[in-house]
């Protein structure tokens, strides 16, 4: 499984991107799908998830209201729409594969997703 993600850059305050992960491998619908970001000097954290049914999404605090995960399993690619974004959102960004198919709930512990994407940079001007 490899996941490849893409759409990081340079924004201003209070603008929007789309980040993009696509994975490869057939099972990609039966797994949860999870977004974490890592700024500097600071410890990675769970931004948002999706379940494997795109039924469920649930987010950290901090983006609840701003940020969207979704996936289309045809095209075994989750995204994270970030609209009104702030200069703490700068971070480089992960989408990350929950390592236990079909499990019902998303995890936001790192240490339950076996399969990470290389990352992405997201950074947020004032």
């Amino acid at each position: 499984v490899q996941l490849q993600a893409s759409g990081g850059g340079l924004v201003q305050a209070g603008g929007s991107l789309r980040l993009s992960c696509a994975a490869s491998g057939r099972t990609f619908s039966a797994y949860a799908m999870g977004w974490f970001r890592q700024a500097p000097g600071k410890e990675r954290e769970f931004v948002g998830g999706i379940g494997w049914s795109a039924g469920s999404t649930y987010y950290t605090d901090s983006v609840k209201g701003r940020f969207t995960v979704s996936r289309d399993n045809v095209k075994n690619t989750v995204y994270l729409q970030m609209n009104s974004l702030k200069v703490e959102d700068t971070a480089v960004y992960y989408c990350a594969r929950d390592s236990r198919a079909w499990y019902p709930t998303i995890s936001t512990s790192p240490t339950e997703y076996d399969y990470w994407g290389q990352g992405t940079l997201v950074t947020v001007s004032a």
